[in-house]
């Protein structure tokens, strides 16, 4: 949260010509409810169970396509998830401090339901897990989305 998937990720599937899916966006649509009302119906767990869903049947839908999918924070932690997008995709982690990230999401937490002062142990618990499933990390500390773009960029081709 706050690392630039989504922005960034727009810039470089308009750099490449090419989708932009949000994995969020997917669960929203399958869901026919909100982020914040998934978790308060069906807690964290309900949630991740349409995530794995949803991203196995992303990647699985793109295979043979290029596309980028902005994953939520928490979806390397499902099962498995690590494993596929070592496997089955390029997986570029954008690394950043937490102070970047809570900088970054000031005034922006609305509808966001972990977005919460547990933010720097949930990093610190997932980085091993985003550096796991990443070939390429993009440190975005003081950089803008473009210059993030620029990096992955020349980084992955």
């Amino acid at each position: 949260m706050g690392s630039g998937k989504s922005s960034v990720g727009r810039l470089v599937a308009d750099a490449l010509g090419c989708p932009f899916i949000d994995l969020d966006e997917i669960i929203v649509k399958k869901a026919g409810r909100s982020i914040p009302e998934i978790f308060q119906a069906d807690g964290e767990k309900g949630f991740r169970r349409l995530e794995k869903e949803a991203l196995e049947k992303t990647v699985a839908k793109y295979a043979e396509n290029t596309a980028v999918l902005a994953l939520g924070g928490g979806s390397v932690t499902l099962p498995g998830a690590v494993q596929l997008l070592q496997e089955k995709t390029l997986c570029i982690y954008l690394q950043a401090d937490i102070d970047t990230l809570k900088s970054r999401l000031e005034g922006q937490t609305e509808g966001r339901p972990l977005a919460d002062e547990g933010m720097a142990d949930r990093l610190a618990q997932r980085e091993p897990l985003y550096e796991a499933a990443a070939h390429v990390t993009i440190d975005t500390t003081g950089l803008t989305p473009e210059e993030i773009t620029d990096e992955i960029i020349i980084s992955c081709l």
